[in-house]
């Protein structure tokens, strides 16, 4: 039989024969580490070792079954526990499983193969839940503050303090900022930092949902609420249930909507379109926008119970231009990132195109340095980035030979300049920006760009 994958695995049984044959037929997988207890006290004593499995005979001379099945699963939930009897009771099999038991096995000429295939299955989800926790901490060090955020400058710094402050609660938080400064990377952080990690998060841009549409969107509908309505559907504040929900744009909110929301955010309850079921929910609330919330408030166009309501922890995020010299460090980070992604040579910024950087007001903040220093990858010549490589002009937003670009021109640019470089290989530049090569034949049907 193929091995099953590696377990640490507790036997506990007091038979001497039983118990060494199942130590035997465990450790014909190499990888299995096995361990045999006589006694529940000795297995109990020793659970600090976090073993992924235990075979537990329900007979031992100091316990019953479901008394050492209920200590584990107590101390330790993940680790999963097969009783073995010597007797078939049926009234006891399903009390045991109700109780977290992963099997019940009965001695019998079967259970050796049953308990090996069983430790197969355990394996299996042992390793995916190994490689989920690897993953859940990967992306906590991508977001952990200093990460998410970077810079050296105290007001990020600041900024740092408070994510790790607010990781530390389930507070509601009201980031701040100009646009592009980065407060869905704040919000994530804070999530990732926290202990609902592992439970959705979920993010919702106010601004960018039709008004008809945004209450479905937060709260869900019943089938038939309304026309095109066809069947159920969970919203936001249901699917981000455990987690943390992120509502951008908080101020784009109409003011309707604006009683619901305060309404369901205090009562912890949900009533989808259409129906009359009251649904719990348990999310971390975390709300951004770009205006001056206080200033909305006074002007009447957002409700003062609301803003109290979501006020919590005040988060602000500076705008570049008032950050010193993080934006050479973002702009550094920003062009090893896009090399790297897109399989580029190593390029650096000549201290002219730093001192340019520099110059430049950047109003679309962080995301518009992002923009300008990939689209300077893509532009320069060899392994420098120049000045004349980067797409300013001062004191204008983003621009490139003499008009302003969008972010539909600065698509059309990269795509035309790799174009150039690969001699028209449709193929090769669709793989090196990571794009369909759908998009770059229609951009060249609609003469958008060109080859040759």
């Amino acid at each position: 039989m193929t091995p099953s994958l590696p377990l640490s695995i507790f036997v506990v049984e007091d038979n001497e024969w039983y118990g060494k044959l199942l130590v035997h037929r465990l450790g014909q997988n190499p990888g299995h580490s096995v361990q045999r207890f006589t006694t529940a006290r000795a297995c109990l004593d020793q659970l600090s070792e976090r073993p992924d499995v235990i075979t537990l005979d329900y007979s031992l001379p100091d316990a019953k079954g479901e008394q050492v099945l209920r200590q584990v699963r107590d101390r330790l939930p993940d680790t999963e526990v097969v009783v073995i009897s010597g007797q078939e009771d049926v009234s006891t099999a399903v009390s045991l499983l109700r109780q977290g038991a992963y099997d019940y096995l009965v001695k019998d000429e079967n259970t050796l193969d049953r308990l090996w295939n069983i430790m197969s299955k355990v394996g299996q989800q042992v390793s995916l839940r190994r490689e989920n926790f690897l993953l859940r901490q990967q992306i906590g060090a991508r977001y952990a503050p200093s990460q998410a955020i970077l810079g050296e400058h105290p007001s990020i710094k600041q900024v740092h303090s408070l994510i790790a402050k607010a990781a530390r609660t389930a507070i509601t938080v009201s980031v701040t900022g100009e646009t592009g400064t980065g407060k869905e990377l704040a919000a994530k952080a804070i999530h990732f930092q926290s202990d609902r990690a592992s439970h959705p998060f979920v993010a919702v841009n106010m601004a960018a949902i039709p008004r008809e549409l945004l209450e479905s969107e937060l709260f869900g509908h019943e089938k038939g609420a309304f026309t095109g309505a066809v069947g159920r559907r969970v919203g936001r504040l249901e699917e981000a249930n455990t987690g943390t929900l992120f509502l951008d744009e908080i101020a784009d909110l109409d003011l309707s909507l604006q009683a619901k929301l305060l309404r369901v955010l205090q009562e912890r309850e949900v009533t989808r379109v259409g129906g009359n079921q009251r649904v719990p929910f348990d999310v971390r609330l975390i709300v951004a926008t770009h205006r001056d919330l206080l200033a909305e408030v006074q002007a009447g166009r957002f409700r003062e119970d609301l803003y109290y309501r979501l006020l919590g922890l005040p988060l602000a995020l500076p705008p570049l231009r008032q950050r010193g010299a993080d934006g050479l460090v973002l702009a550094e980070r920003f062009v090893q990132d896009f090399c790297a992604l897109n399989n580029l040579p190593p390029q650096q910024l000549t201290d002219e195109a730093c001192q340019r950087l520099q110059e430049h007001p950047f109003p679309g903040n962080v995301r518009e340095l992002k923009a300008v220093v990939e689209l300077a990858a893509v532009l320069a010549d060899g392994d420098l980035i120049q000045a004349e490589d980067l797409p300013l002009r001062a004191g204008s937003r983003l621009v490139g030979p003499g008009s302003l670009l969008s972010l539909r021109d600065q698509t059309t640019a990269i795509v035309q300049n790799c174009l150039d470089e690969m001699a028209g290989d449709v193929l090769a530049v669709a793989a090196r920006l990571r794009i369909g090569k759908s998009t770059i034949y229609r951009m060249i049907q609609m003469q958008e760009v060109r080859v040759g």
